[in-house]
């Protein structure tokens, strides 16, 4: 698997904004096939930080409905896989670089 395949994206939310802060832990959305050492490459090769511990969880896909004029349609979001990235001490990313 490539590098560039295995980061999706980082996940930007207050939760994981607030883990930024206070904890030095960055939340990426990742492929579900990588693995903690895959990830942990793509990581450091990517923005040039030292990786200390990867976490990674599977969040599962969710059923949602809504309201329309044609009746109720229901659907299901899919689940994905979450990857939790704590730097070495003193190191950061600056996710806000791009936008």
């Amino acid at each position: 698997m490539r590098l560039a395949d295995i980061l999706i994206k980082p996940i930007l939310s207050e939760k994981s904004n607030s883990l930024q802060e206070k904890r030095g832990v960055y939340s990426f959305r990742v492929d579900r096939k990588a693995n903690k050492l895959e990830i942990k490459k793509a990581v450091e090769t990517f923005y040039g930080v030292n990786v200390a511990e990867v976490r990674t969880m599977v969040v599962p896909s969710k059923s949602k409905s809504r309201m329309t004029k044609a009746g109720v349609l229901s659907g299901r979001k899919p689940g994905y896989k979450k990857a939790l990235v704590v730097l070495a001490e003193g190191e950061s990313i600056d996710l806000y670089s791009n936008i």
